[in-house]
């Protein structure tokens, strides 16, 4: 075969058609058979603080296997009460962060995008609870034909033992896709988060380092430190709840917000390795299994960079109570 024919060969395809939830998935009521009545104590299980880390993977694990009760139709969502939110870093703790963070190869510049404090008026909004998973990305491809497969799906396979991990490795516009799809098909207007938003759900009123408090904890979020090195079940580290009751806006997976990169009211435009790769970025928040604890930081500001390394998801938003 002549090398120009490759691409047009069907041998040759990286990815094969995609296989329904039903071919990989049991059924409401194969689980119930399954697993007994015991989904519910699962769930509660991945969500126990108190539980050891293990036995929650576990339970989260036989959850994606027989199908997880948190992952509804309708998104799980926690409300946060509208007012004037103070977003943003002083520029005086630029130096203080770089030196918490050296360890791990922190630059200034990184940090001097997160300044300065500037206050923003947000109304009451409803932010998901769970990042949007693998199976309900999957839900979207199958209805829409969408061709962007999350790069962390082996050959473009669904991962059917995963289905409740947040899904990872897709563009900024296919996760605007996904809420214009789930907004047609639910009736319900759903949509990213605002930059503003997402970083007032993650800190709160009393403003915290990090969504739990005010110094990292490798054991309420999935980063590096925590020694996972992959996604795992959608809140499993409940420890990591923000003070609105949302889990995973810290590790597990980044996650892509409304806005794309500029800088805040005052502050210079930073011409960071980002903006050097791909010039405009959308933002992405929370951190991620694959990299340090600097970036569950609830000022910070990040980006996808091509690449295996930043695997980005997301999650939904909305302006009306669901």
């Amino acid at each position: 075969m002549r090398l120009e024919d490759v691409s047009k060969s069907p041998h040759f395809r990286h990815h094969a058609p995609l296989a329904s939830r039903r071919t990989v998935c049991p059924s409401p009521d194969e689980a119930r058979l399954l697993a007994g009545s015991e989904t519910d104590g699962l769930a509660a299980m991945v969500e126990d603080p108190c539980a050891p880390l293990a036995q929650r993977l576990v339970a989260g694990g036989m959850l994606a296997l027989l199908g997880d009760p948190r992952i509804t139709s309708t998104p799980a969502v926690c409300a946060v009460p509208g007012g004037t939110a103070e977003i943003g870093l002083p520029p005086a703790a630029v130096n203080d962060i770089v030196a918490n963070w050296r360890h791990v190869g922190v630059e200034a510049s990184w940090i001097n995008k997160e300044t300065p404090v500037h206050e923003v008026r947000l109304n009451t909004f409803w932010i998901a609870t769970y990042p949007v998973t693998n199976g309900e990305y999957l839900d979207f491809l199958s209805e829409t034909g969408h061709d962007d497969r999350p790069s962390t799906w082996y050959l473009g396979a669904f991962p059917y033992d995963r289905g409740n991990h947040p899904v990872a490795g897709v563009l900024p516009g296919s996760a605007d896709a996904y809420a214009r799809w789930l907004s047609a098909r639910s009736g319900h207007p759903w949509r990213l988060p605002t930059e503003s938003e997402w970083e007032h759900a993650a800190k709160g009123t009393d403003g915290r380092e990090y969504p739990w408090g005010a110094a990292f904890d490798p054991g309420a979020a999935n980063t590096r430190e925590t020694g996972v090195h992959t996604t795992t079940p959608v809140g499993v580290f409940p420890a990591g709840r923000s003070p609105y009751g949302v889990l995973d806006m810290g590790g597990n997976v980044e996650e892509y917000v409304a806005d794309d990169y500029h800088p805040y009211p005052g502050g210079a435009h930073v011409e960071d390795h980002l903006v050097e790769t791909m010039g405009t970025y959308r933002i992405a928040r929370g951190g991620s299994f694959s990299r340090f604890g600097d970036l569950t930081r609830t000022r910070r500001r990040h980006g996808a960079f091509p690449g295996p390394l930043y695997p980005v998801g997301f999650r939904l938003a909305t302006g009306v109570a669901p």
